[in-house]
């Protein structure tokens, strides 16, 4: 059975098109995907994403629990910062990514993807053993709504939330038009944003109040479609494209998450601190098409007559036009900015050449 959002009837009366997304009826644009992808980039968009898991970890062994399962170093954590990490396997594979936050001592959010939530939970209750640590999986009771956009920050303001402190990757409680919630200054866009934590039975309520009180800011809601190029032009992963449980997170071009001086044990460390010092052999890579086709999920990456890849995400950039993507492939010292590659499309071979990462300047760096 497909679930819907408590936010699913808003999205139908808005005329959304509606599509399954990882078991849940979830709205994929409300307008055009470039319309809503611009509103983003230029002004603020509104997005129901309470598919995701919302996971409370807590007891006297969460901290130690947590930097077990995760390369982060969980023990630096302050109050109310977030961190980004994955969640690894035995072999440093990637079971999800996830977002972190320290809500007091011992008092974490999980943040999961909704496609993996059974097998992080899964996974958390296999890695407790012996520890005094309580996992409470609350994403049925809980909305996310987010807010993103260089406007974002005047939406917030005009509802009333006072930002003087509140720096990206951290998480604070507050309380917007009378309601009790969390609000994170986070988000999947490359813009700066923020993501509220709500009780359900008030997300109705919020999620119109916010498209009210945003209006003068051009608020729009947008959808799943935008949702994804948004991200794609920013370099951010998606589980099951770009991310699997094959898949390390130091080949992913995570290294940068991944503290190298923790001494403490976590699942796959072997495995990715030999990676980090050795290579990998295969990496994930950006590409630009060379001509006007588009390189989609599961097409073959060729050099010099040989088969060294698989796109796993590729679009067209809504606000460069050009046409993107990522690839993993093999980790050739020849394969390096500038170099030419191609792509197989309907058993053709179309050029593509490799470019920095991200496809655009992200602008979610707020100090």
């Amino acid at each position: 059975m497909v679930k819907e959002t408590y936010l699913h009837d808003k999205h139908v009366a808005l005329g959304a098109k509606m599509v399954d997304f990882a078991g849940w009826h979830m709205p994929v644009q409300y307008s055009s995907i470039i319309e809503e992808h611009k509103t983003v980039r230029e002004a603020v968009g509104l997005f129901d994403v309470s598919h995701m898991g919302e996971v409370f970890v807590s007891g006297k062994d969460a901290t130690q629990f947590l930097n077990k399962v995760v390369p982060q170093n969980i023990e630096k954590l302050d109050y109310e910062k977030a961190v980004y990490c994955q969640l690894p396997n035995k072999n440093g594979g990637l079971i999800d990514d996830l977002i972190i936050y320290k809500l007091g001592i011992n008092h974490y959010l999980v943040i999961c993807n909704a496609s993996r939530l059974d097998e992080d939970l899964n996974w958390l209750v296999r890695n407790k053993r012996g520890m005094d640590v309580k996992i409470d999986n609350l994403s049925h009771n809980y909305s996310l709504l987010a807010i993103q956009g260089p406007k974002a920050i005047d939406v917030v303001k005009k509802m009333g939330y006072n930002l003087e402190h509140q720096v990206s990757f951290t998480i604070k409680p507050a309380i917007i038009e009378g309601i009790k919630l969390l609000i994170s200054r986070t988000g999947y866009t490359g813009e700066d944003g923020f993501e509220l934590l709500v009780e359900n039975e008030y997300s109705e309520f919020l999620w119109d109040k916010i498209l009210e009180e945003g209006q003068e800011f051009g608020i729009k809601p947008i959808g799943l479609g935008a949702r994804d190029t948004l991200r794609l032009e920013a370099a951010l992963h998606l589980y099951g494209n770009d991310l699997d449980e094959n898949t390390t997170p130091v080949e992913a071009g995570l290294s940068w998450s991944i503290p190298k001086d923790k001494e403490a044990y976590y699942n796959g460390k072997e495995v990715i601190m030999d990676q980090i010092k050795n290579g990998t052999k295969k990496r994930l890579v950006g590409l630009e098409m060379l001509d006007r086709n588009i390189a989609r999920h599961g097409y073959d990456v060729y050099y010099n007559g040989e088969k060294v890849g698989t796109i796993t995400s590729g679009c067209v950039s809504p606000s460069t036009g050009k046409h993107i993507a990522l690839a993993y492939v093999k980790n050739l010292k020849e394969i390096c900015i500038g170099t030419t590659l191609q792509v197989m499309i309907r058993e053709k071979l179309h050029d593509a050449k490799v470019v920095k990462r991200p496809f655009i300047e992200k602008r979610n760096k707020v100090k």
